[in-house]
């Protein structure tokens, strides 16, 4: 039912944000481009998603085979998971590609599209993927192409916008409850900057300046805290939390990269499985009660 799961919330936010960019921002956003990765983005989610259930099929059917009973009874074979089914994780990959990346030409979003989708059934392992799709597209497409930019300043530094993602990110993170998450990247980014504001002699406009940035709040709250790529015990969340902030305050201000942010979630991504095994916990997956329970849905964490 619509609304009762929190991704229906980020799908919600995500699209009034970009309508709200193009309608007050001065973005040179393309319509088609819009559609082009909208559409790239479902396509191959289905077509993954097919594949793979394909695959589970195939082996559950080998395995039925081999357990086969000298009395021939058979044990019943373990159903095969519909993964990405739901074609809602891939809109939201969509609409954050599309408020966060440009590009000249439709065939880089749709590369972009392709591979942030791909990157969730490749690079994972135990059925966890590490790298936050969206963040994956955006890099890969930066690295392998000359056609693709992202431009961290494109909200400005207008402070209601700013009231705007938080009230909408911190909904979100109630429902998810990742909101661990984005108070250590936050909490650890505005303490350094607060510390070379001082040591520099800054005055404080200054550093708002730096921290209302709205495309630092969208990456905090409806990026960094993808339920599904992130550590799964608290305490490992917030050691990574921190330590994404700490390459990103190092990456903008010793060597002026104005997408930090993006790069260390990149290099850093491959340190979840690591943490995970440090610090063990259930691991996040979204489920719900059954249609007759008429109980409010919500994402759970549970052994899968």
């Amino acid at each position: 039912m619509l609304l009762q799961d929190a991704r229906d919330y980020q799908i919600l936010f995500l699209s009034l944000f970009l309508i709200l960019g193009l309608g007050t921002r001065d973005w040179t956003v393309r319509p088609e481009f819009i559609a082009v990765t909208i559409a790239t983005c479902l396509t191959a989610q289905w077509a993954m998603s097919a594949l793979q259930e394909w695959w589970q099929r195939r082996n559950s059917q080998r395995s039925l085979t081999s357990q086969t009973t000298q009395t021939e009874i058979s044990t019943p074979s373990t159903p095969v998971k519909k993964q990405g089914r739901s074609l809602r994780s891939a809109l939201i990959t969509s609409l954050g590609l599309c408020l966060l990346l440009r590009a000249d030409h439709a065939s880089t979003m749709a590369l972009a599209s392709s591979l942030a989708v791909l990157s969730k059934f490749v690079f994972q392992v135990q059925g966890k993927h590490f790298f936050n799709p969206a963040n994956f597209g955006i890099i890969a497409v930066l690295m392998l192409t000359q056609d693709a930019w992202v431009s961290p300043g494109q909200w400005g530094d207008e402070w209601w916008y700013g009231l705007l993602f938080l009230g909408a990110g911190g909904l979100v993170l109630q429902r998810v409850g990742r909101w661990d998450t984005s108070a250590a990247f936050l909490g650890t980014y505005a303490g350094l900057e607060a510390y070379r504001n001082f040591w520099l002699g800054w005055t404080w406009d200054v550093y708002w300046h730096r921290l209302m940035s709205g495309s630092l709040l969208l990456f905090a709250l409806f990026m960094i805290t993808d339920p599904r790529s992130i550590p799964n015990a608290r305490i490992g969340r917030l050691v990574w939390s921190v330590a994404i902030a700490a390459v990103t305050f190092v990456l903008r201000n010793q060597f002026f990269i104005s997408t930090a942010v993006f790069w260390a979630l990149f290099a850093l991504a491959p340190l979840t499985l690591l943490i995970d095994l440090i610090w063990s916990a259930p691991r996040f997956t979204w489920s719900w009660p059954a249609p007759e329970s008429g109980e409010p849905i919500s994402p759970t964490a549970v052994e899968v």
